[in-house]
């Protein structure tokens, strides 16, 4: 199963991904993780990529393709793969179904969570995380026994600087204006699932096996 994941930041992406691979049994392949493993391995593409970002650039989207494209003709994605972060605009979205074409592959879905401004502004301006050892919290969902500290290790708990107000909107916004014509292209496909984000996790997850069958 060949799949794309899509949704704002604080959507909840991230756990929704760790059940979509689990179940499904596929790679999850996130950009960030494929620039740190290259960088990491000193590969030609990883020296070119961390270049850029040295200089506090955008890595130019021919280069994110090939790294891509390095990414899923390793054994592991014969089966299939979750992307993550990729692609974020309609040009990126082009170039992989080149590539996808040129394996023979197409995709199967894109799953797209979707949560309003006012709910993602929420959750993540009442995070909280300990210092020590990173758990989270939230101050109206999950919030911890003693306010300030953590259940688990007692550790103090913080705010991160860029989990305010102005700055997660401004993300947000950054984000929809990117990604609302990515939207518009997988739907002229036909494969684009539109993923209430703002239920239950385990009923948004419910939601996505629905649309994308059992797996056996």
């Amino acid at each position: 199963m060949r799949l794309i994941l899509l949704g704002p930041p604080g959507a909840g992406k991230g756990t929704q991904a760790s059940g979509i691979i689990n179940k499904y049994n596929i790679p999850h392949i996130s950009t960030g993780d494929i620039f740190r493993k290259n960088i990491k391995e000193g590969t030609q593409l990883g020296k070119k990529a961390k270049e850029y970002m040295d200089q506090g650039l955008l890595v130019p989207d021919e280069l994110v393709v090939d790294l891509v494209k390095d990414r899923l003709t390793q054994d592991d994605c014969k089966e299939g793969f979750l992307l993550d972060g990729f692609p974020r605009t309609v040009a990126q979205a082009e170039a992989l179904d080149t590539e996808l074409n040129n394996l023979g592959w197409e995709l199967d879905r894109v799953i797209n969570i979707q949560v309003s401004k006012d709910s993602l502004v929420e959750r993540a301006v009442g995070r909280r995380i300990c210092k020590d050892c990173g758990a989270t919290y939230h101050i109206k969902f999950n919030p911890p026994t003693i306010p300030g500290k953590c259940d688990v290790c007692g550790g103090e708990l913080y705010q991160r600087d860029d989990d305010t107000e102005e700055t997660v909107s401004k993300r947000i916004e950054v984000y929809q204006k990117q990604t609302s014509p990515l939207i518009n292209y997988y739907e002229e496909k036909d494969i684009l699932a539109n993923i209430d984000g703002q239920q239950d996790i385990d009923k948004v997850f419910d939601d996505i096996v629905k649309v994308l069958g059992s797996g056996n």
